[in-house]
């Protein structure tokens, strides 16, 4: 068994776990520490991808009460039926733009300046919204309209340009469209179990003949890895946002762009270019 495979896997689980739901971007940190790990092949990406169903995972485990009363509900009660057609709108949108425009996506904006100047102008983007004057109208996610689901999901959309995020674009948003921070922080959670599930059964099908079995335990240690610290991300986020808004993670993305872009120039950091 390879140990340093090992440890790539566990260090790439850790960050996608932790980045995952935070508006940080989590395919953006990937992209960059695959790079640094030298395990940015065809492989790796997969890797990268497929280990999002553990964070997944996390936040269908933390949020089991709410989905099993939702789908229990789903047969006459309005409210979950409600709740359900808001997730499934709200995907569609990313979910038909990424089959769509995923290849050329992949093929030109996966790479270093890309996603360092998408972290940069998340970031002012963050630190504009936080400095609007904010009118709550939606406190919870059960008050959501199909309206502002069809607005959050085109929303979510813009994270297909690595480093924006998908969670950041979703909350921002969503506090742009009048929701309060729980509320658009929790949808994105629940948004988020279609979209990770959708993305990593595609990309396994698509990409089938990379499989093999000797890579197994890189798989386990990968989606361990991404279970247990988007578990404690999910719960730090909720308590952290009941006192905070989302400036600190704005200045993090500013300042994590412009470090990514100087050692890019400089070639301090050996950045693949595509």
């Amino acid at each position: 068994m390879d140990l340093l495979l090992l440890l790539k896997a566990l260090i790439l689980g850790i960050v996608e776990g932790v980045t995952e739901f935070l508006p940080v971007s989590s395919t953006g940190h990937l992209i960059l520490t695959a790079e640094l790990l030298e395990f940015n092949d065809e492989r790796g990406k997969l890797f990268n991808i497929v280990i999002q169903s553990g964070a997944m995972l996390a936040v269908c485990w933390e949020y089991r009460a709410k989905i099993a009363q939702v789908v229990l509900g789903l047969p006459n009660d309005r409210a979950a039926q409600r709740f359900a057609l808001n997730v499934l709108v709200a995907f569609l949108p990313l979910a038909i733009l990424g089959l769509l425009f995923g290849k050329a996506i992949k093929a030109y904006l996966f790479n270093a300046p890309v996603v360092a100047t998408a972290f940069i102008v998340g970031g002012l983007i963050i630190l504009w919204a936080e400095r609007r004057e904010h009118r709550i109208r939606v406190e919870s996610v059960d008050d959501l309209s199909l309206t502002d689901a069809v607005k959050l999901g085109f929303a979510q959309a813009l994270a297909l340009i690595p480093g924006t995020s998908r969670s950041g674009a979703t909350i921002i948003g969503g506090l742009l469209f009048g929701l309060s921070r729980r509320a658009a922080t929790e949808f994105s959670f629940f948004l988020a179990m279609p979209t990770l599930m959708g993305a990593g059964i595609y990309q396994l099908y698509k990409e089938r003949a990379l499989l093999s079995f000797d890579d197994l335990g890189m798989w386990i240690v990968g989606f361990a890895a991404s279970f247990v610290s988007a578990f404690w991300a999910v719960r730090g986020l909720l308590r952290y946002i009941s006192t905070h808004d989302f400036s600190l993670f704005a200045w993090y993305r500013i300042a994590f762009g412009i470090v990514v872009l100087v050692t890019w120039h400089l070639d301090v950091i050996s950045w693949s270019s595509g």
